[in-house]
């Protein structure tokens, strides 16, 4: 930290909190980041299981903006992405067939969680740390923990959480925020894994296919982990991602059942001749918060993909701006850009 900058917190160690983190650091401001998981990642996260990796959130990534491109490709020169994948197929009334828009993807290597594990590094990063609670003096900000105990004081507070979560911390202090975090809706999402002893064939699709959207019932999407890079060598790994509809109708259901019943739904789009061996292991993650409903446009509004109010207190997050990771990277980006531009301004001179 360099002498007379301020100090921030932020609670949130997705891609949007350590995107935000960084600009702050690199300019030389104190930062501490803070997550009730065990490491950084939210919805870039991966699960081990005994002989794989899975993901259960994002996938991939696309980046069309200049500035993400640019990250990107620091990403692709630091060994933590690599292009995948490069082909999707679609399963529509029995009929395959490919897609092909031409947009360059990129997954994490060997894991989605080695990006936000990247963005880390350097990082003053406390898990397994629950913030539930904020509180202001003289001093500055302070956050209070699941054990009851303080960490502060900070100049500005950055919430890098899904908007319920947001609003909750920020209603005592400013309610103007916590009213614009209840404005955004969050779509839930059902995602199963199930590993399989031999890999699943379907005729009309190359041994390799590495995506396969269903058009019709529960199931939206197959993911096949063996074909990203890197995972080759791991057992046949499927993550099934269902649709948001049918997730919120089942939301409150056993994880155990919900993996069992999107692996029928897969065993019923399936074209005649496919072949889906009996799983070996399998269960579901439940993502109440997976994916904001925001203002058509709101990603082409200069300077609108974050909230901040003049007690320092912040919100960062895809809610802001869009629900791919490059919404989520700007709007961090972009808040501690704005922060680093005005740290000496009124608006923080005040606590």
């Amino acid at each position: 930290m360099t002498a007379n900058l301020p100090s921030h917190a932020v609670i949130g160690a997705g891609i949007a909190g350590l995107a935000c983190a960084r600009v702050l650091a690199a300019a030389g401001h104190g930062v501490t980041v803070f997550d009730k998981g065990r490491g950084p990642g939210g919805r870039m996260s991966s699960r081990r299981l005994e002989d794989a990796i899975v993901e259960l959130g994002a996938q991939s990534l696309r980046a069309g903006d200049s500035r993400f491109r640019a990250e990107v490709a620091a990403w692709e020169r630091a060994g933590v992405v690599a292009p995948w994948p490069r082909e999707l197929w679609r399963l529509e009334a029995g009929r395959l067939r490919r897609l092909a828009d031409g947009r360059p993807r990129h997954t994490g290597v060997p894991r989605m969680s080695a990006v936000t594990r990247h963005l880390a590094r350097g990082l003053a990063l406390r898990v397994s740390t629950r913030i539930d609670g904020l509180a202001r003096d003289a001093a500055g900000w302070w956050l209070r923990d699941q054990a009851g105990a303080r960490h502060g004081p900070f100049a500005s507070a950055i919430l890098a959480v899904p908007t319920p979560q947001a609003e909750a911390l920020a209603a005592p202090h400013a309610p103007d925020l916590a009213a614009e975090c209840r404005g955004i809706a969050q779509r839930a999402c059902w995602a199963a894994w199930a590993s399989f002893d031999v890999p699943l064939a379907i005729p009309g699709l190359p041994d390799d296919w590495p995506v396969l959207d269903i058009a019709e019932g529960p199931l939206r999407r197959v993911i096949r982990h063996r074909t990203k890079p890197g995972r080759s060598a791991q057992p046949e790994t499927l993550t099934l991602l269902a649709r948001l509809d049918w997730s919120e109708r089942h939301l409150e259901a056993a994880s155990r059942d919900t993996a069992a019943r999107l692996l029928d739904a897969l065993h019923a789009a399936l074209p005649k001749g496919a072949f889906l061996p009996l799983a070996r292991a399998s269960d579901a993650h439940r993502w109440r918060y997976a994916e904001p409903v925001v203002a058509p446009g709101a990603d082409t509004i200069p300077g609108q993909d974050f909230r901040l109010d003049a007690s320092g207190l912040a919100l960062c997050g895809d809610g802001w701006r869009g629900a791919r990771i490059e919404d989520a990277w700007l709007s961090g980006h972009h808040l501690g850009e704005f922060l680093c531009r005005h740290h000496a301004d009124p608006i923080l001179e005040t606590l």
